[in-house]
């Protein structure tokens, strides 16, 4: 017997598959088995790389913004979920890397609109960009955190609601505002040990 999950899961899916198929060639690359479903925007997607199995879900704003001459980069590899409402921008370099977990609600950005000249609205004032951004394989970014101009190490976890402006190594949990590490793994002991 059909129920409403099963018939969305079905939905769904049918969607991704046409949506891809239609806009495949859009990409610099998109793998073959990746799935973007019901995005609510893709801006320059000749600039951006995704790899297979990836899957990003509902909402999705995706931009890579080309000014002069700028070769802006979006790259998310293999196997990396992205949840609902994410927002990904990219005004030089964003990179995703393997088996990375991102939840709902998460910012991932390069950049700031400029705000120093009082006499402009912020709105016409030109986007800054803050620095390079590389998330490192097989970590989980929890729900609503934003990263700006800042990289996270391989296998992190960063706790929910987080600011990341700072880069972060690999093998640890970080959470606040903005983040800082509280936890690090020690491979001596095998064990995730607090941070004083």
């Amino acid at each position: 017997m059909l129920n409403y999950q099963s018939i969305t899961q079905f939905y769904t899916k049918q969607h991704a598959r046409i949506w891809n198929v239609l806009f495949r060639s859009n990409f610099k690359g998109l793998g073959k088995t990746s799935r973007i479903v019901f995005p609510l925007k893709i801006i320059n997607p000749e600039y951006m790389l995704i790899g297979d199995n990836v899957r990003i879900y509902h909402r999705a704003w995706l931009v890579t913004l080309k000014k002069d001459d700028d070769s802006p980069s979006l790259i998310i590899e293999d196997n990396t979920v992205i949840g609902h409402y994410a927002v990904i921008a990219a005004k030089k370099n964003v990179r995703i890397g393997k088996k990375v977990l991102i939840a709902d609600k998460v910012y991932i950005s390069d950049n700031l609109h400029g705000y120093e000249d009082i006499a402009t609205p912020i709105m016409d004032q030109p986007v800054i960009y803050k620095g390079k951004v590389y998330i490192g394989d097989n970590s989980w970014i929890g729900q609503n955190v934003s990263i700006i101009g800042a990289s996270i190490g391989k296998h992190c976890v960063v706790g929910a609601n987080s600011v990341v402006v700072k880069d972060l190594p690999d093998y640890c949990v970080a959470a606040g505002a903005p983040a800082t590490v509280i936890k690090k793994y020690n491979f001596e002991t095998n064990e995730w040990q607090r941070v004083d």
